[in-house]
């Protein structure tokens, strides 16, 4: 059974437009499956889903003339001499596609879908020279609203975060708090989601892990101590939703500050975790630069450590967050901390059990910072206006 991303909507209507369409992502998101539902909703013959893990599939695009692309993509249904549609899936896998893409563009009616594991190696793939001719989407694991869906669960989400909590429900709290355990447990890799033997989850995580390996470090970057990149991996589990001390982590992992920084990067990049930097309003000797990491989902988290829930539970919500906007965090030096302000206006203090006290405090933070909103963000039931309960964001 297909289940629908929130995506699909804004895919949809990319089908009519010339922009070349790029889906990006970690593995195991979603993206095929996403694709291949977009292409099933163009009203046309002259179309084709090319998926270019396949070497055959490959060897159409290794040409020198780039005009006799065409000629192969005959075999495939397409008629060039009228609008065609080509899905083109993992195309990083052949570096040099993207200036055959370009050309064809230029020269037919050829409106492209293609998707990529990694913002790391598509960065290099599209030049200058494709500026305003692409749009690119990002996908990611499910958020919880999606988790309910390939559940086959129901669920209002009110959209304003005012509504969230003056509309909350104890009911509602109690009939889906299972379920959101089970998301703060194994996350939302779909493949996972729709599993029901908890045993066969934790093994499909295990590969998702041995498959970011195998395919996307060892083939998208040049690192001559992999196993360095494992150990930062599993040194960053201890440090999530904290601030990355660079110079701490290379004097233990016995690297330089600069491969720290690139490995960090790459790990950025495909998709495996998230650097959350700093807010100002201005430039403010009290704010320091350093940024505070989180990782793509909480089961390849739980997997990789042994995870304080507190700990858990931030990382889901700011997955959840980042639907909405910009995130930063805020601290001052030695002093409060926000854990995150979103397109600096709302903020939002995350605890386990909130209570009160944590609401004044947050605040009176806030109005010093000229924000508009602010909310405390708790994983338990709590009844209080300005408080949010994690499994409705």
């Amino acid at each position: 059974m297909i289940y629908t991303r929130k995506l699909f909507k804004q895919l949809i209507k990319e089908i009519d437009s010339k922009s070349i369409t790029v889906l990006t992502g970690m593995r195991q998101v979603g993206k095929t499956t996403l694709m291949r539902s977009v292409f099933d909703c163009i009203d046309s013959d002259n179309k084709t889903f090319l998926d270019l893990e396949n070497p055959l599939n490959q060897k159409i695009f290794e040409e020198e003339n780039f005009d006799n692309i065409l000629i192969n993509l005959e075999n495939f249904g397409i008629n060039s001499k009228d609008k065609a549609y080509l899905f083109l899936d993992e195309i990083q896998l052949i570096p040099n596609l993207v200036k055959a893409i370009k050309y064809l563009y230029d020269h037919y009616q050829i409106k492209f879908f293609l998707t990529g594991s990694s913002s790391f190696y598509l960065k290099g793939l599209f030049p200058e020279s494709l500026a305003g001719r692409k749009i690119i989407y990002e996908l990611f694991p499910l958020d919880f609203e999606e988790f309910l869906i390939f559940k086959k669960k129901e669920k209002k989400f009110f959209e304003k975060f005012i509504q969230k909590a003056g509309k909350k429900n104890k009911i509602s709290f109690e009939k889906y708090n299972r379920l959101y355990d089970e998301y703060l447990q194994f996350g939302g890799f779909p493949a996972v989601v729709v599993e029901d033997d908890r045993k066969r989850k934790s093994s499909m995580i295990e590969d998702i892990f041995k498959s970011y390996f195998e395919k996307d470090v060892k083939t998208l970057a040049d690192f001559k101590e992999i196993n360095k990149l494992r150990d930062l991996i599993l040194l960053l589990t201890a440090r999530v939703g904290s601030k990355i001390e660079i110079t701490k982590i290379a004097s233990e992992l016995g690297l330089s500050r600069e491969t720290i920084y690139s490995y960090l990067g790459f790990l950025e990049k495909t998709y495996f975790i998230f650097l959350l930097t700093p807010y100002s309003r201005s430039v403010d000797s009290e704010v320091r630069g350093a940024k505070k990491i989180y990782f793509c989902d909480t089961g390849l988290l739980n997997y990789l450590g042994k995870i304080p829930s507190g700990v858990n539970f931030e990382n889901v919500v700011f997955q959840n967050l980042r639907n909405y906007g910009d995130l930063n965090y805020y601290q001052k030096y030695k002093g409060p901390e926000i854990d995150f302000i979103l397109n600096k206006k709302t903020a939002f203090e995350v605890k386990i059990c909130g209570d009160i006290n944590s609401l004044v405090k947050l605040e009176k933070l806030s109005k010093a910072l000229k924000l508009k909103e602010s909310y405390l963000i708790t994983k338990k039931y709590l009844s209080h206006k300005k408080a949010i309960i994690g499994l409705d964001i």
